[in-house]
């Protein structure tokens, strides 16, 4: 099996906001699914741990606008900030 290695981000990375109206779905559906039939990943580490929630940030790969994940509210407090 492989070892994990450290690697730093070239690019700027997209995000948005979980809202009130993005958890009510989840916990209409149990699936984020967003207009437009786009599935937000969300991995049951974060489930677990109540994503999504308020604070939670929603991810895109900006070449695919169709994939998409949640990124916990810490981790993206440590690993982001806001271009201006």
């Amino acid at each position: 099996m492989s070892e994990f290695k450290k690697y730093r981000r070239k690019q700027i990375a997209e995000l948005r906001e979980v809202t009130q109206e993005h958890i009510d779905l989840f916990k209409l559906k149990h699936a984020l699914v967003l207009p437009g039939g786009i599935q937000v990943s969300i991995s049951p580490e974060d489930i677990n741990h109540g994503s999504p929630k308020l604070g939670d940030m929603i991810a895109r790969n900006p070449k695919n606008y169709k994939d998409q994940w949640l990124v916990a509210e810490q981790y993206f407090k440590d690993n982001f900030e806001a271009i201006q």
